[in-house]
């Protein structure tokens, strides 16, 4: 059996794999991408952009139906579903293009487009025969949605995950979508505006991921007005019907039951290690199995194998798995000589209607960590812009550190919830305090003045700052 040595072998041509491929490069030119295709990213192919037009296409329906209350009647929308996932499909085949001609810029030859698995200690067996003996390995598989076995079984074709979503050629007439995570919410919330009949339910009672209590509280019954959502409701049985599928489930005592043309599994992803034969790899794992690398260099323990993007255990979010690919691409390019890189500050949003966003650290990580925090809040109820727009719900919560001032994140259900917490992310990465962050410009009517009343609440609750103003002029009526 034909057997090779290398410097640096990458498993996985996604996101993190392939900026671990560019950084791995700029150290040494014998680095090989193992994947055997379709290259290309999660993002691009079946993750944020496709589902971003989805749901663009439901807010030009939303906004027709809600132009009556600014009195303009244009009728109710007729949806063209072949037509909403046409356009779909070919913007989101526009954006794989654009991975793709990237890739293909790329020495070929050092792409193999095979599957590999572990048979020693860095060392690869690929399907094709050949063996790799790696001197460092990067393992960037991905991950892929979880679902039950048994819903598989039962529900056949009828079971459906994201991957699925975007090869339709035309809308369901009904659908229920299991978990209220960012899957869950932004397709079912974008499918009912497109007309599917849809009924979201969820086991626990965390929207979106949020964990601050009160924006939780908020954030519960301001979805629950504007989606068929039923938060800690149990699936106890799924079923085929016919064509479709009938749905069983408790929640409150209540047992209930309804049928749909199809179910959409959206309790989480996991990450793609099945078929690596990690076993033989001989690196350490937790107690389910997963593989535990530092956040600040990647690597697996001791050894030289380093995991990046969905593989790992952190955040499964693009711009967490390019920065992990690059920190593994550049330790596995320049070993022995490990270096830690400092990591961004969290950011993460979810697109429904208001948006969730958490920006910087959440209220559950001050709290585990027992950091000694104090706590700003704005309804925007009657914020002045947000009000103009007719976009005036939602509550955002910002937290400081007792002591210093220093500005630590926020959660929010908010309008424009995915710019104010970029620009809260950017002051926590810049160690900004709430003063600082006050004596900032803040134009006139804008969203981000309710940013600002939230900031003069929390300075006040620090002891850093006077009485926040009631209805304060500079912040217009109502901030």
């Amino acid at each position: 059996m034909a057997e090779r040595e290398v410097d640096v072998a990458i498993i996985g041509a996604g996101t993190a794999g392939m900026t671990a491929f560019r950084a791995a490069r700029e150290h040494t030119d014998d680095v090989w991408l193992i994947d055997p295709g379709p290259l290309g990213t999660t993002c691009a192919r079946v993750g944020c952009m496709p589902s971003k037009l989805l749901i663009a296409a439901a807010d030009a329906a939303h906004h027709v139906e809600a132009a009556a209350g600014f009195g303009v009647h244009a009728g109710a929308p007729r949806i063209d579903g072949p037509a909403v996932m046409q356009r779909l499909r070919a913007e989101r085949d526009r954006f794989v293009g654009f991975v793709l001609e990237a890739v293909q810029r790329w020495p070929q030859e050092r792409i193999l487009r095979q599957r590999a698995r572990f048979v020693a200690p860095m060392t690869l067996q690929l399907e094709g025969g050949e063996r790799l003996r790696a001197g460092r390995i990067v393992i960037a598989t991905g991950s892929s949605p979880i679902v039950p076995p048994d819903w598989r079984e039962a529900l056949g074709d009828r079971l459906l995950t994201s991957d699925d979503v975007f090869e339709w050629t035309d809308l369901p007439r009904s659908l229920a979508v299991v978990g209220a995570g960012v899957i869950g919410l932004e397709l079912g919330q974008a499918l009912s505006r497109l007309g599917v009949k849809v009924r979201i339910l969820d086991r626990g009672g965390r929207p979106g991921g949020l964990t601050d209590p009160r924006v939780l509280e908020h954030a519960r019954g301001l979805l629950a007005s504007r989606l068929p959502l039923a938060l800690q409701a149990s699936v106890e049985r799924v079923e085929r019907d016919g064509e479709g599928v009938r749905v069983c489930w408790t929640r409150d005592g209540q047992a209930h039951e309804e049928r749909f043309d199809a179910l959409l599994c959206a309790i989480g992803r996991a990450p793609n290690l099945d078929g690596l034969d990690l076993d033989a790899a001989g690196l350490p794992r937790d107690a389910r199995g997963r593989l535990q690398a530092s956040a600040d260099t990647a690597r697996v323990g001791d050894s030289a194998v380093f995991v990046a993007g969905d593989a790992g255990t952190r955040r499964m979010l693009l711009h967490e798995a390019a920065d992990e690919g690059r920190i593994a691409g550049d330790n596995a390019g320049r070993y022995p000589d490990v270096r830690a890189h400092p990591r961004g500050t969290g950011l993460a949003v979810v697109f429904s209607d208001p948006q969730i966003a958490i920006a910087g650290r959440s209220h559950a990580e001050l709290e585990a960590d027992g950091v000694e925090f104090a706590c700003g809040a704005l309804d925007f109820d009657d914020q002045g812009r947000s009000r103009v727009m007719r976009r005036n719900a939602g509550l955002i919560r910002v937290y400081g550190e007792r002591h210093t001032g220093r500005f630590l994140g926020a959660e929010m259900i908010a309008p424009a919830a995915e710019h104010l917490a970029h620009l809260l992310a950017w002051s926590v990465h810049a160690g900004m305090t709430v003063q600082q962050m006050l004596d900032a410009p803040f134009y006139h009517p804008v969203i981000e003045e309710g940013v600002r009343s939230a900031l003069r609440e929390l300075n006040r609750a620090l002891l850093m700052g006077p009485p926040p103003i009631e209805r304060c002029l500079d912040c217009g009526p109502g901030a």
